[in-house]
């Protein structure tokens, strides 16, 4: 399509094929309101990122409330954007039931010069409070808290850091659902892409489907900020932006004009085709061989099935064809076929809850409850899990009680150049049988430990304290217990790797590291194949002189032998008219010419082996030439090869924190809100 063949071979290279089988595909719902956690911190050291990821993030949340927003002007838009502002800077987390809180009763007393009530008074806060709590208790926003997180990196890769075709439907969604999904996925991947180390080989693509709206010329919704800063930068992480429209004056000409590549159909309308002209220049401004007139008459002219491909990198647009287009879908998936998917992907799916083994009740039964909350020692601190996920109709919600633990441990190795400081929550919980130790069936708790309630929901019941979860001594034995299980249990586990001499970073998971490993080896692929490369380019340079300068001698050898040849044809025509027409036929000067006609043919003769010789010279350099190429592309593949063959090694590392660093931060007595329905197993709604 208009590149040479070592650049599509180097695109080949950097690409990792995605195969598609019918087996494969699964159906998993995104719990999209997860993705208000913090985001990491060298996102919230960009001043700029984290102010546009701030404004589009509340634009968005507004939007589904119905509310367009100016953030320089709106109370709503100003509040929450510096109540996500102030949470994420303090590196703590999100979701939906806090943000309503933290509206009722911001960490701030003052907003600017003014103080919070004089700004925005506590009633109208409430007004927005009860907006939102409205969309959260709503039947059909539980979708929106339910499924996986929105994590961009397991988007992207798959067990063992593989990388995988993860495709997002928003088709079901209104257009301010839309508009809030799409935000927030490209912020998560502006987010994840600043975590990324630069790279020159292409790590991942993401490509958009009917762009129309997301990022209009003119309006400024609450995704192109986003969508824009990926245009300029995501080529620098390894970041490839793939979008499609129909309708090309419905996109912004700075985002045009920071497209390296383009694919160009049939254009319907005239304005579409003088937007495309705008976008081409300004993207050729450093293709020399850019012609407007000439690409406007291509443009015009195209037919079905026909491209024009421009490249910044190349020297002038080409034209491409497709060879067929066969398509076996039945059309974009339905909400119920989605549906249908999640379900049979949830029954495949093991459950992993806390407490829930084969064989024993999940929660207590109903005729186990009690209205009547346990009276505990005062020394006994007991606290609260608020509800956090919307329940169905036909569930009951109840208490259990359980352990609430938090630690903090300093991680400190100078070898591995690691100084980190980690906050360890863990929740274990007390039913049936108390072991030794409870810490042993502890879970990390997802939530935030400093935003617990000191007093019940109204209508839930309580589950059966152990009365050894009632003694106070008990308790103190388990704080204790609490510090060793952390040392010894809770290490920080490295992963690193010889070739590359890689480590893997404190909060990096193995997945992830994984996929790090395999792109330093697929750079350092890139980089021996562009080294080989340089190499032969130098042996063929040479032997290419060589040629040139043998085709050079073949040149000179055929002029020399056309001067012989015309200097021998005129000697032997004297001497022959001379012996014709002369006086005497053997005189010393006819036979002196007859000799001198006699060595010229001679020469001739000479002239033609020295044309023959330097031909066969050229020919033998050529076949040099073939030869060296061939292995060049011999010697790729084998490096090629290498690397698909090749297993990734690595090896795990743990270490421990210091005790004299590890402090416990909080231990409590917590009840956490379960969800349940006749027949139906029970969940975690905290």
């Amino acid at each position: 399509m208009g590149q040479s063949p070592d650049r599509i071979q180097k695109y080949a290279d950097s690409v990792e094929r995605v195969l598609y089988t019918p087996g494969s595909f699964a159906a998993r719902p995104i719990a999209l309101l997860r993705s208000l956690n913090a985001p990491p911190a060298n996102v919230l050291e960009d001043q700029d990122l984290i102010r546009s990821k701030v404004q589009s993030t509340v634009s968005g949340l507004l939007g589904l409330l119905g509310i367009d927003a100016d953030p320089l002007q709106s109370r709503e838009h100003i509040l929450l954007s510096t109540l996500l502002d102030t949470n994420w800077r303090e590196g703590k987390d999100l979701d939906l039931a806090t943000l309503i809180r933290s509206i009722q009763s911001p960490p701030f007393d003052r907003v600017g010069v003014f103080d919070l009530e004089s700004f925005y008074p506590g009633k109208d806060r409430f007004a927005l409070a009860m907006s939102l709590n409205n969309l959260l208790a709503s039947p059909g926003f539980s979708v929106w808290t339910e499924g996986d997180p929105l994590d961009i990196g397991k988007l992207l890769y798959g067990e063992n850091g593989k990388p995988k075709m993860s495709i997002l439907s928003i088709a079901h969604l209104s257009e301010a659902e839309r508009m809030f999904f799409v935000t927030l996925l490209l912020n998560e991947t502006l987010s994840w892409m600043r975590s990324q180390p630069g790279s020159r080989t292409l790590r991942a693509l993401l490509y958009m489907d009917e762009i129309f709206g997301y990022f209009p010329p003119t309006a400024n919704p609450p995704s192109k900020t986003a969508m824009l800063t990926l245009l300029k930068q995501a080529r620098a992480f390894g970041l490839g932006i793939v979008l499609a429209t129909q309708n090309p004056v419905d996109l912004d000409y700075k985002g045009l004009s920071n497209t390296g590549t383009w694919f160009i159909g049939r254009l319907q309308t005239e304005r579409d085709k003088m937007r495309v002209m705008e976008g081409l220049e300004g993207a050729a401004a450093s293709q020399a061989g850019f012609d407007r007139q000439k690409v406007e008459q291509t443009l015009a002219g195209l037919g079905n099935r026909v491209f024009l491909m421009n490249n910044v990198h190349e020297d002038a647009p080409v034209l491409f064809s497709t060879r067929w287009v066969l398509s076996y879908l039945s059309g974009p998936l339905s909400l119920d076929q989605i549906k249908r998917l999640a379900a049979q992907q949830d029954q495949s799916k093991p459950t992993e809850e806390m407490g829930q083994s084969e064989g024993k009740p999940s929660t207590p039964h109903e005729d186990t409850l009690s209205n009547t909350r346990p009276i505990l020692p005062s020394q006994i601190e007991e606290r609260f899990l608020p509800q956090r996920i919307v329940t169905e109709p036909n569930e009951k919600i109840a208490y259990r009680p359980a352990l609430l633990g938090v630690g903090t441990l300093h991680y400190a190795n100078s070898r591995a150049g690691v100084d980190e400081w980690r906050k360890v929550p863990l929740l274990a919980p007390l039913s049936g049988d108390i072991p030794t130790n409870p810490w042993t069936e502890s879970v990390p708790f997802p939530g935030d430990t400093d935003n617990l309630f000191s007093e019940p929901d109204d209508g839930i019941g309580f589950g059966e304290l152990p009365a050894e979860a009632q003694n106070a001594k008990a308790h103190d034995k388990w704080k204790k217990m609490l510090s060793t299980h952390l040392y010894k249990e809770c290490p920080l586990v490295l992963w690193k790797s010889k070739q590359p001499s890689l480590v893997s970073q404190p909060k990096e998971t193995e997945e992830e590291f994984q996929g790090r490993l395999r792109q330093a080896l697929r750079e350092e692929r890139d980089l021996a194949m562009e080294k080989l490369r340089d190499q032969y380019a130098t042996k063929s340079s040479r032997i290419e002189d060589r040629i040139q300068s043998a085709q050079a001698r073949v040149a000179k050898e055929e002029s020399q032998y056309q001067n012989q040849r015309l200097q021998t044809a005129i000697s032997f025509g004297s001497t022959l008219m001379g012996a014709l027409f002369g006086r005497k036929l053997t005189s010393r000067t006819n036979i002196g010419k007859a000799a001198t006609a006699i060595r010229g043919i001679g020469r001739t003769a000479d002239q033609r082996g020295d044309i023959e010789r330097a031909e066969e010279k050229v020919e033998t350099l050529q076949a040099d030439l073939r030869e060296l190429e061939q292995q060049l592309q011999t010697e790729l593949l084998e490096i090629r090869r290498e690397f698909e063959e090749s297993e990734l090694e690595y090896e795990s590392q743990e270490i421990r924190t210091k005790k004299t660093d590890l402090t416990i931060d909080r231990y409590c007595l917590v009840w956490a809100p379960w969800a349940g329905s006749a027949g139906g197993a029970d969940r975690p709604v905290y």
